[in-house]
């Protein structure tokens, strides 16, 4: 379903993720990505959710950042993307997360049902992105400059780690 939504966001080429990718994330020794699956009567696979934890400096906690959220084309409308988006709002309030968040394209229809559950656009932010060669370029400044006396690499533990 990953690949589908692609294609239907008109970027199925810049697609890549390999069903071992998304099992390595999903159930591997330190998961960072997590999932729900919405299913139809026979059991089948209509939809998911895909997400990850962020933190927010100005609420103090963590929050959700919803990565996808896609329903097959005949089960649109049926309340499956309803479903997964309340499921994601119902961990944040089990777990006291202040915040819901996403992205989509902007000539997504999906922007009418994101506003009949009272989802707001984000005025003011603007969504940035560095992948391929201006990562690396910027990444290879971080190793060629000598490293910041009292620096640490650090991770933010989810459910289960210990404190």
């Amino acid at each position: 379903m990953v690949h589908a939504l692609a294609d239907y966001q008109h970027a199925a080429d810049q697609c890549r993720l390999t069903a071992e990718q998304l099992t390595e994330a999903l159930f591997g020794p330190s998961p960072a990505l997590f999932g729900h699956v919405a299913v139809d009567a026979d059991d089948e696979p209509v939809g998911f959710a895909l997400w990850f934890l962020t933190f927010s400096t100005w609420v103090g906690g963590h929050g959700i950042h919803l990565e996808d959220l896609y329903v097959r084309p005949p089960y649109r409308g049926t309340g499956a993307g309803r479903l997964l988006l309340a499921t994601l709002a119902a961990t944040c309030v089990q777990r006291g997360f202040g915040r819901l968040e996403w992205s989509m394209v902007d000539w997504n229809p999906a922007a009418r049902f994101y506003a009949s559950v009272r989802a707001v656009p984000v005025e003011g932010l603007v969504p940035y992105r560095l992948s391929g060669p201006a990562l690396h370029a910027l990444a290879a400044q971080a190793e060629a400059a000598p490293a910041p006396g009292n620096a640490r690499e650090g991770r933010v533990p989810d459910q289960g780690d210990e404190a």
